[in-house]
């Protein structure tokens, strides 16, 4: 529980510019309720919880499931429901509800292929990943196919993955120009 609200809080902060100020009191709820949780958990009074409670931290865990296996290509909406005993249907409702909270996809495979890209993003931009071949970063997060990798990363991020990779080296190889303060006559 103390890691759902630890992984909550880091993505909060991080991503804090892309929240609305009408987005606070969903946030706020969550967070109380993660919070709620960490203490049910703790003292094993998980069953005193109110019903949207326990829902919410479903949520959280579902995300943190997906976040630790997006490596893996069979990472599909019936194994996620699966490893936490729901329905599929049920899956795809808490996906549905939780769209405004988190402001990503309203599919639990739209959520999966996001994370994923993101991911792969990430590791394009790496100088110590500069060497790795683009297919093996895309088989990484969980791609199994060059094209629809190179096809996604471009519908997201408007550039095929190489060119996006080259942009990023270009722009850590640039030069800095150094602005000196005007000098007093």
């Amino acid at each position: 529980m103390g890691s759902l609200l630890v992984g909550f809080l880091l993505r909060l902060t991080r991503s804090s510019d892309s929240f609305r100020s009408s987005d606070a009191s969903r946030l706020e709820t969550v967070l109380l309720d993660l919070v709620a949780a960490l203490f049910a958990h703790e003292i094993d009074a998980e069953d005193a919880l109110p019903s949207e409670t326990g829902r919410q931290v479903l949520a959280l865990r579902v995300r943190a499931f997906i976040d630790s296996h997006l490596h893996d290509p069979e990472l599909t909406p019936t194994a996620i429901a699966a490893a936490h005993h729901i329905s599929v249907s049920y899956l795809h409702r808490i996906f549905q509800e939780e769209a405004p909270t988190y402001g990503g996809p309203t599919t639990v495979m739209g959520h999966v292929r996001e994370r994923r890209l993101e991911r792969a993003r990430r590791d394009l931009a790496d100088p110590a990943l500069r060497t790795r071949p683009i297919h093996e970063i895309a088989h990484r997060w969980g791609f199994t196919h060059q094209t629809s990798f190179t096809r996604a990363f471009r519908a997201r991020y408007h550039m095929p993955p190489a060119e996006y990779r080259r942009t990023r080296d270009a722009a850590r190889s640039a030069p800095r120009l150094m602005h000196s303060p005007p000098t007093a006559a």
